[in-house]
């Protein structure tokens, strides 16, 4: 059964929507920091910290892409942006609230979860968003 996270960004979050391109280029960013970590241990950590290629996904109504695992111990992992209509505790006024949501589907790895964990994390981080773990257990990084 496949299964799910989200990074909500709420209104204290550091922006409000964000791009597929945008999300694209966290994980870039992402590969490029731990490759710098590599270097500096004098070892190729990128490809163990990153060891996925990220593809587009075709025809596609949703935004969304995938990344898909370079060697057996990862699978792949779906990422998806949505939109969800919330009601403002202070306007008592409907609104819509921009979510990332990762989905590990059928067929992927403990390393995978691992990962996604870890990749959830980093972007909830970077953006100061409210994640939504696997579990069901909620991590909040924007200040409150």
């Amino acid at each position: 059964m496949a299964s799910n996270a989200l990074i909500k960004l709420v209104p204290k979050s550091d922006q409000q929507d964000i791009t597929l391109e945008e999300l694209k280029g966290l994980f870039h960013y992402y590969k490029e920091i731990t490759a710098k970590t590599g270097q500096q241990l004098g070892w190729n950590y990128d490809y163990s910290a990153f060891p996925y290629e990220i593809h587009n996904v075709v025809d596609a109504k949703q935004e969304m892409f995938y990344l898909k695992g370079t060697n057996n111990k990862y699978f792949a992992m779906i990422l998806k942006i949505g939109k969800e209509t919330i009601l403002d505790e202070e306007t008592e006024e409907t609104k819509e609230q921009t979510y990332i949501q990762l989905i590990l589907p059928n067929g992927a790895t403990n390393g995978d979860k691992g990962k996604a964990n870890e990749f959830c994390k980093f972007i909830a981080k970077k953006l100061a968003g409210e994640l939504h773990l696997f579990n069901g257990r909620v991590m909040y990084f924007y200040k409150r």
